[in-house]
């Protein structure tokens, strides 16, 4: 069905719509091996798990291996959904186009029934193609007629969640109505926690209140680091312990949120590998975090989870848990989805007013005792 490539110079001309007679787009047998090429950012690999659930919940018997990036590998094996982890060689926004065809060909003995892929980009569907599996599905993106071969039209307006949108894509191309799906959930090993309880030598007398302080996407998605200071201070007054999590990229945040309030925080930032926060996150009490990928780490760890959302709209990628609480102020100007404030500049006092009107006071009335 699908062509092989004979001259490497010559694979853009192999890439072609190719004819959809005899392929089975609509079914996946209950023994089909699927590959999912997974998404590049945390929070969309977490959701991304509703999708496993799903699959496996229609189809019991079929296994799932997971193209991604080496990063997610501490995620993957905590879902028991996934088969196999295959490290993605190349990084985010890198076309790498001979690594995508080597890799490719090298996933051939594979024997992949469907392969569904999550990213929308065009060299996201490569290494698909170039492994032969019969069966591509994803939605239409950069325009991937060839490349793709179950090619699905992404109704924004009816898959108004990123939850919706992977989880319709293992469902049959034309399914009716919006599809169920279950929230993610990671597993917490009782032996990790231990590890990480030793190693940094923790106690939990006290309750645990997690601040995850940055995102990735930019300055409007990140609630003032004085206004996280406010709120962990009157945590520590009660008796809380206060615990910092997050990337490298987060440091000025954290050291802000520290030096507001006299070095009490406990500043995991940049000190733990995504397996260490996620075990750290697993054992606290409460989470206040932006919208980020940690946000979505707590919610699949089902903890009580206050996310803060600014630039972005809470309904997209909600936290997916029954004790989450998303806060939006849902402002005329809101939700723009860009990364910098794009009305007023940096001191200015409406600068990311979305953000900075949801003010502490409300967060601790939601926190409670």
């Amino acid at each position: 069905m699908v062509r092989h490539v004979h001259h490497e110079r010559n694979h853009m001309e192999a890439i072609r719509p190719e004819p959809t007679e005899g392929l089975n787009q609509n079914k996946v047998s209950s023994s089909a091996k699927i590959l999912i090429v997974g998404p590049s950012w945390v929070g969309d690999m977490v959701m991304a798990q509703s999708l496993f659930i799903s699959l496996k919940n229609s189809f019991p018997g079929c296994r799932i291996d997971v193209l991604a990036p080496a990063w997610s590998l501490p995620l993957l094996i905590r879902m028991p959904e996934v088969s196999k982890a295959i490290v993605m060689p190349l990084q985010h926004g890198q076309f790498g186009l001979m690594a995508r065809i080597k890799l490719g060909r090298q996933l051939r003995p594979g024997h992949y029934d469907q392969a569904i892929v999550l990213p929308n980009s065009w060299k996201s569907a490569l290494i698909p193609f170039f492994a032969n599996i019969p069966v591509r599905t994803g939605y239409r993106g950069e325009c991937r007629w060839g490349l793709l071969n179950d090619v699905r039209k992404l109704e924004k307006q009816v898959l108004k969640m990123t939850v919706q949108r992977f989880v319709a894509l293992g469902l049959p191309k034309n399914a009716p109505g919006l599809p169920d799906y279950q929230h993610p959930k990671l597993s917490a090993d009782p032996s990790s926690q231990e590890v990480v309880i030793q190693k940094f030598g923790l106690t939990l007398a006290e309750k645990v209140l997690a601040l995850c302080p940055g995102a990735e996407y930019g300055p409007s998605k990140r609630w003032p680091a004085d206004y996280f200071a406010k709120v962990a201070q009157a945590k520590i007054q009660q008796g809380w312990q206060v615990w910092l999590l997050g990337s490298a990229k987060d440091k000025e945040s954290s050291e802000a949120i520290n030096q507001l309030t006299k070095q009490q925080c406990r500043d995991f930032i940049g000190q733990t590998s995504l397996a260490e926060a996620v075990d750290l996150m697993s054992l606290a009490d409460m989470v206040v975090a932006n919208d980020s990928g940690l946000m979505h780490l707590a919610a699949a760890l089902d903890k009580q989870v206050i996310a803060i959302y600014g630039s972005t709209p809470p309904g997209f990628a909600p936290p997916l848990c029954k004790g989450a609480q998303a806060i939006s102020l849902n402002l005329a100007c809101s939700p723009c989805r860009k990364r910098v404030c794009p009305l007023y500049p940096v001191g200015h006092p409406d600068h990311t007013q979305c953000l900075t009107g949801i003010k502490p006071e409300r967060i601790l009335e939601l926190i409670g005792d």
